[in-house]
């Protein structure tokens, strides 16, 4: 068939928010210069990633996106049968990204919480998928694994809390952080980019993050939070200022081996949301 009689293909509800979720790693991938996290610049603080491994994983998330979003509408309700549902779907999406990886960890954190926003997007059209997924969440699959992750782990030695607890309180650090300083940086005239690395900077702020405090504990994340808030203060990542303070925060961040992997799931989850706000094709209103 000739490229010009080909036809705009019509994607099902579930297909496009796999597409957005998608888009959402991926757009959190590309974004630079963020502190100590993989980028277009390099590694950050890791040995075993490279941006073209953060693409790859992304997209072999796809068919696990679609297929949670096609249970929410199958079910057609928050309940024990569509938690336990996503559960499933989200432990055969992890294993086609470790088979995608060759068993690196990329995206286990934001399967869980984009899973969860697929999903609570799906069931209906209006109000807050924060809201639904935080209800989902806190449903008990009881076929999940047991084991605690190194996140779990480490949330339970230091107190703090985890991508679960974030889920289930309705993504505070997303609704009430990184949405509203994208909103503001942009008002500001800051440009796309540096208003997504302010909002990850504001995640940052204050997040215990479970990476940072596995690889770097107290210390690092004292940085990191330390560190992210002075980048504002200087006037945000648009500013030299704060460009320079947030190369400082890069440099500190990798010394210390610290990577902020909870707060980029984070930010994934807030331009997801964003999208999901913004109508960007798929409907308006359903934040």
């Amino acid at each position: 068939m000739h490229a010009l009689n080909l036809q705009p293909t019509t994607l099902s509800l579930a297909e496009r928010l796999a597409d957005l979720a998608v888009d959402a790693l991926i757009d959190e991938a590309d974004l630079s210069p963020k502190p100590a996290l993989v980028d277009r610049r390099g590694n950050g603080a890791h040995t075993d990633l490279h941006l073209g491994l953060m693409h790859a994983s992304a997209l072999s998330l796809w068919s696990a996106f679609k297929e949670m979003a096609e249970a929410a509408i199958e079910c057609g309700e928050i309940g024990l049968p569509l938690r336990e549902a996503v559960g499933r779907i989200g432990r055969e999406g992890e294993q086609a990204m470790l088979a995608t990886t060759g068993g690196v960890n990329t995206h286990r954190g934001a399967i869980w919480a984009l899973g969860l926003l697929v999903t609570a997007a799906a069931l209906e059209p209006a109000g807050s998928i924060t809201l639904r997924a935080a209800r989902l969440a806190l449903l008990d699959d009881r076929y999940a694994p047991r084991p605690l992750s190194h996140g779990a782990q480490v949330a339970q030695r230091y107190g703090a809390r985890g991508a679960r607890e974030e889920a289930q309180l309705g993504f505070p650090s997303v609704v009430q952080r990184a949405l509203p300083q994208l909103k503001r940086s942009r008002a500001a005239g800051h440009g796309e980019q540096n208003a997504r690395l302010d909002a990850l900077l504001a995640i940052m702020t204050r997040l215990a993050d479970t990476c940072v405090l596995y690889r770097a504990g107290e210390d690092g994340l004292r940085t990191m939070q330390l560190g992210a808030q002075a980048v504002l203060d200087a006037g945000g990542s648009a500013s030299l200022a704060g460009r320079r303070r947030l190369h400082e925060l890069d440099e500190q961040l990798i010394a210390l081996n610290a990577s902020p992997g909870g707060a980029a799931d984070l930010l994934a989850t807030c331009l997801f949301i964003d999208r999901i706000e913004s109508g960007d094709g798929l409907i308006l209103g359903v934040f």
